[in-house]
């Protein structure tokens, strides 16, 4: 039968020769020490079983949180239209505040969490904000004034500051490279379901005329609380490695490990390395991440508005919600178009990428030429505009591939999602003239034209730099050698990418 064969790693210069003594026991579970021999391998099936197991563990787990924290988001966008507008008399200028100020917690709370995520445990801190973030989530139903709700609105941004830079991470450990973009297109893919799903519920809940409390009240308590059970329930039984992954056998969780390594990949370590810090804040790719961040969320009004794009069409609020629900449809069909194409083109990510802006830039020039009696054609046009989870999945999918060490993809995946909360805080103030909201939609046309741009050039920098690397003979293979294991199962070494001279960047 034909065995998994990779190229060889080196032995990290740096560890002890008495650390390399550690064996495995006669059972082959993981032990802290333990030494796994590259030039070990396993067949193609056992590999399929390990990928199967995880997909069938670890993936559902980040979806469901996934899908509930874009529930959240976009419950304001249902309430608009359900009441709480008028229940808290609200001002256009406040509403697009109520939107923003979400974001400025989750900006406040990166800079805390890129410490705390590389100190902690990733899969416990993520479960405990969770449960926290599901908790103030149900406290939305309780203000009567514009105050109160944006206090409580910023604390829910706050609490969720972790979980979108911890999956990139959690997506990168358990996952090759060249599983990433399905890997991450999956979990994104909850945005889409979230949207149908909530148009539905509120639906559902403005139609039960029995309930004690206003429809948009009753909508975030129910939020909340399932969201704090799946918080709870992802803290129990998300592993945080090899070694805890109860899902596989013992030989299932050296195969695993053997994937790692093979990988290169250090997993979840709990240490913070200034001299990662700093080579992340000086190396250009960080920074395009950050733009990539500010650039496809500037476009993030256009979800929060969608619902009183079309109530302000002449449709009543049911209305509105069974025809905002297909946008959810259009974008998951977008998003799996992107996957199919990074599928046949694997070493071409950045092009698909740069296709599907294309879309949405579409959808926000009809916006803006359409006339409001254009009925269904604005609404059309809506869900074209909202079809930023497309480009935005392969992006993170780059991010988690093209990032190595602990500390370093803690603060590049903050840096996107600070750039991803820049954008998400400034593009709503722009949205205050409606039915229209041109200055909004032109900055949408604006700023993917600029995502174009930069991804372009994101691509021609990964290009130079995997020459470069062939060209100095980096990446020969040697010897292979023996890799140390940390306590959690995973390769003990913590290279960057620029460290790591082997490794190559997708683009």
């Amino acid at each position: 039968m034909a065995s998994t064969t990779e190229p060889k790693l080196e032995q990290p210069a740096d560890l002890p020769a008495e650390q390399m003594s550690a064996a495995r026991d006669n059972t082959g579970d993981l032990k802290t020490g333990d030494v796994i021999e590259l030039s070990e391998s396993y067949t193609p099936e056992e590999e399929r079983e390990v990928l199967r197991k995880i997909d069938l563990t670890v993936l559902p787990m980040l979806c469901a949180v996934f899908f509930l924290q874009y529930l959240d988001k976009q419950s304001l966008s249902y309430a608009s239209v359900f009441g709480l507008i008028t229940d808290l008399k609200l001002t256009s200028s406040q509403y697009s505040w109520c939107s923003s100020i979400f974001y400025v917690g989750q900006l406040v709370s990166e800079f805390p969490f890129i410490y705390l995520m590389s100190r902690l445990h990733l899969t416990k801190f993520v479960g405990v904000t969770v449960v926290v973030w599901g908790i103030v989530c149900m406290c939305l139903a309780a203000p009567s004034n514009f105050a109160g709700f944006a206090t409580v609105r910023f604390l829910l941004g706050f609490a969720e500051g972790a979980v979108s830079p911890a999956f990139v991470t959690i997506t990168g450990v358990w996952y090759r490279k060249k599983e990433h973009a399905l890997r991450t297109a999956l979990w994104i893919t909850m945005n889409g379901i979230a949207q149908i799903v909530g148009c539905l519920l509120t639906y559902g809940i403005g139609k039960n005329t029995a309930l004690a409390l206003a429809p948009w009240r009753t909508l975030f308590l129910i939020c909340g609380a399932l969201t704090s059970a799946a918080g709870v329930f992802f803290y129990i039984f998300m592993p945080n490695g090899p070694k805890d992954a109860w899902f596989l056998t013992p030989r299932q969780k050296h195969v695993l490990s053997l994937r790692m390594a093979k990988d290169r990949e250090g997993g979840d370590k709990t240490s913070f390395s200034t001299s990662q810090l700093k080579e992340a804040l000086l190396d250009p790719k960080s920074w395009f991440a950050f733009w990539f961040g500010v650039l496809v969320t500037m476009q993030s009004p256009v979800l929060t508005f969608a619902s009183l794009v079309i109530n302000s069409l002449g449709y009543d609020k049911f209305q509105t919600m069974l025809y905002g629900a297909p946008s959810g449809a259009v974008q998951i069909f977008l998003l799996w178009i992107g996957v199919a194409g990074c599928l046949l083109f694997p070493k071409n990510r950045t092009i698909v990428a740069m296709v599907l802006v294309i879309p949405p830039l579409i959808g926000n020039i009809c916006l803006m030429q359409l006339s409001t009696a254009a009925g269904w054609g604005m609404i059309v046009a809506s869900w074209l505009a909202s079809c930023i989870t497309a480009p935005w999945s392969i992006l993170l999918s780059l991010t988690a591939s093209n990032v190595k060490g602990n500390t370093k993809r803690s603060v590049v995946n903050a840096m996107f999602f600070i750039g991803y909360c820049a954008g998400c805080i400034g593009a709503p103030q722009l949205w205050t003239h409606s039915p229209r909201y041109f200055s909004g939609v032109v900055t949408d046309i604006v700023t993917w034209c600029l995502l174009f741009v930069v991804i372009l050039a994101y691509r021609i920098t990964c290009s130079r730099d995997n020459a470069a690397r062939e060209a100095s003979g980096d990446g020969q293979a040697g010897a292979p050698v023996e890799v140390l294991l940390d306590e959690t199962g995973a390769p003990r070494s913590d290279l960057t990418d620029k460290e790591d001279r082997q490794f190559r960047y997708s683009r």
